[in-house]
């Protein structure tokens, strides 16, 4: 298997909920956002690729666009914005506006709100052939 990465960066705001009295990220407050796409596949294009990483630029425009410097509770109104669930929200935003070269190699997100500390959303792969 072969996989490659992009990453890209963002600053915007949020706050959670249904955190106990006083956690301090319940209080409105920023991050430097780090996201990276994963792309894997066991084949190479044409000279040797996964995927040109100029493939992975529409994820750029599209945080460039409608998240940065933003509140992501007002961009994000679905779910709580956690690093999981930005990582999940951007992995499927990923397979599903990325070009046929990239968005079909789009195996995993990951979203650093600060520099020690990251997370993952991988989708659980059906094993070939069968069921889960």
């Amino acid at each position: 298997m072969f996989s490659i990465g992009k990453a890209f960066t963002f600053e915007a705001a949020h706050r959670l909920g249904g955190l106990p009295d006083g956690h301090k990220c319940s209080r409105p407050h920023g991050h430097s956002y780090t996201v990276e796409v994963i792309l894997e596949s066991t084949v190479l294009s044409a000279p040797g690729f996964v995927a040109d990483f100029a493939e992975l630029e529409p994820v750029r425009d599209y945080l460039d666009r409608s998240w940065d410097h933003r509140d992501l509770n007002e961009v994000l109104a679905a779910a709580e914005p956690t690093s999981e669930n930005i990582a999940r929200h951007l992995h499927d935003w990923c397979r599903a506006n990325l070009g046929p070269a990239a968005g079909p190699l789009v195996a995993a997100v990951r979203v650093s709100e600060t520099g020690s500390a990251w997370a993952e959303y991988r989708p659980e792969r059906i094993p070939a052939g069968g069921a889960a």
